[in-house]
């Protein structure tokens, strides 16, 4: 996990940076464009998966002779969705009444997304055989070449056409290099299309699918609206404080999978998925906390590159980050029981609490974004966010059974109210954003043990699970 962590903290970082730049650069109504786009995308990318990379790292992490038996299937399939998936990304552009530019911009994303799907399943191939070093470096490699990219375009003029024929590139050059790795690693991928197989796996990945599409929405459909039924600089006003948001969610899409495939592997032992649960429960949680109450304080920090915006452009990007940040923090609470509850068969469940949340979102949306546009896509987003996470920790207690970490959540919410205080207290004391950061930080360490949500066992613990 420690190589992992350090691997993301030292790209994505650089790579939210460049993001900025580019942001700044194009300004936020093509970024904001770009965003819905994008968006609209990563929505649609149930048709470019259909919940076969997730099937695959379950299956592979409890028997590894799934690989040999079953991607000779897999592989085809996964090479006619990615070209199919543009074509239907087009068509819903056109739905929405794009114009034939926006639409050759969306079929250019919607294939970069499709290669970067294709880049999750072979990811999916090396977390399912416990390879989480070699996925990390995966993980992070279009996000190191981007970086390249861009800064290469700069001295020529940054555009919104040529920074997504960068992504195009970045995107295509991982997708070869995890190709040929998958390959030195498990042999030639071989073509071999099994109709039994076939069906079996479109019948056992299609809760995956669903999961996809209204994870897809519940997360991206704000973006999309913006730029429908508000502008496009909304959009755009609304995806830099978000940039940040998945930048520290990509902590929890990177330790996630780890405890997902753990938690597949352990699937019969409802012992192992409870240390499991009450281990990451702080593995997740503590991080997100400090990193959360931070933002509450300091969120014009995460915009000292934008000298091309006004204060009231700044304002605004601050406030919708102050409230996404309070999402972020909700998800370090509860996303671990999302997880548990997806690796183990209650996928069914999990779509209906989502889709749920999509109505209201929605809902919430076309009565209130028309009206304070990007502000209400935050607070809404955030509602939603406390509907789903109380879902799936009902959920696991009465379906999956398992005891919750009652004790443990106590605990950690008495340290995110400490800390809040922290902060507050100090910038009474002194107006330096990073020395007041550090200080809290040292009290929030001491705290943590101090309240015993983390010992000096559990972190031979981890020493042990890395």
């Amino acid at each position: 996990m420690s190589f992992i962590l350090l691997l993301n903290l030292l790209v994505k970082p650089v790579g939210i940076v460049v993001e900025n730049l580019v942001q700044n650069e194009i300004g936020h109504e093509a970024y904001g464009l770009f965003s819905a786009l994008f968006s609209l995308a990563t929505i649609g990318a149930v048709f470019s998966d259909l919940g076969i990379s997730q099937l695959a790292t379950k299956k592979i992490a409890a028997d590894s002779n799934y690989f040999s038996a079953y991607f000779p299937t897999v592989f085809p399939v996964k090479i006619f969705l990615a070209l199919v998936y543009p074509v239907v990304m087009v068509g819903l552009g056109w739905v929405l009444a794009y114009d034939l530019p926006t639409l050759y911009l969306l079929a250019i994303v919607a294939f970069t997304f499709g290669i970067s799907q294709f880049i999750l399943f072979f990811r999916a191939t090396l977390q399912g055989n416990q390879n989480f070093n070699v996925d990390a470096v995966g993980s992070v490699a279009d996000k190191f070449l981007l970086v390249f990219l861009v800064l290469a375009l700069l001295p020529i003029g940054l555009t919104l056409e040529n920074f997504v024929y960068a992504r195009a590139l970045a995107t295509g050059l991982a997708f070869l290099a995890l190709y040929f790795l998958v390959v030195k690693l498990y042999g030639k991928l071989k073509i071999n299309l099994n109709r039994l197989h076939l069906r079996e796996l479109l019948r056992e990945s299609l809760p995956f699918a669903l999961i996809t599409l209204v994870y897809g929405v519940n997360e991206r459909i704000d973006i999309v609206m913006l730029e429908r039924l508000s502008t496009a600089t909304e959009a755009g006003l609304y995806a830099g404080p978000y940039r940040w948001v998945d930048a520290v969610m990509m902590y929890l899409w990177t330790i996630l999978p780890i405890f997902f495939a753990k938690f597949a592997l352990n699937i019969q032992s409802k012992k192992e998925q409870e240390k499991l649960l009450h281990f990451g429960q702080v593995v997740v949680s503590v991080p997100i906390i400090f990193v959360s109450v931070f933002g509450l304080f300091y969120g014009e920090v995460f915009f000292f590159q934008f000298s091309n915006s006004t204060p009231e452009e700044i304002g605004f990007m601050v406030r919708n980050l102050q409230i996404l940040f309070l999402n972020v923090l909700v998800h370090g609470f509860f996303a671990i029981y999302s997880t548990l509850l997806t690796s183990t068969n209650y996928e069914k469940p999990v779509s209906v609490v989502v889709m749920l949340s999509i109505v209201l979102n929605l809902t919430l949306n076309f009565i209130f974004i028309p009206e304070y546009g990007s502000l209400a896509a935050a607070w809404n987003t955030l509602l939603c966010a406390v509907f789903v996470s109380v879902g799936y920790f009902i959920m696991v207690a009465r379906k999956a059974k398992i005891r919750l970490p009652l004790t443990q959540l106590g605990k950690l919410a008495v340290l995110t109210v400490l800390l809040y205080g922290i902060f507050a207290g100090l910038q009474l004391v002194s107006e330096w954003w990073l020395l007041n950061t550090v200080f809290a930080g040292i009290i929030f360490l001491g705290l943590v043990f101090l309240l015993r949500i983390v010992s000096f066992a559990d972190l031979r613990k981890l020493r042990k699970q890395d």
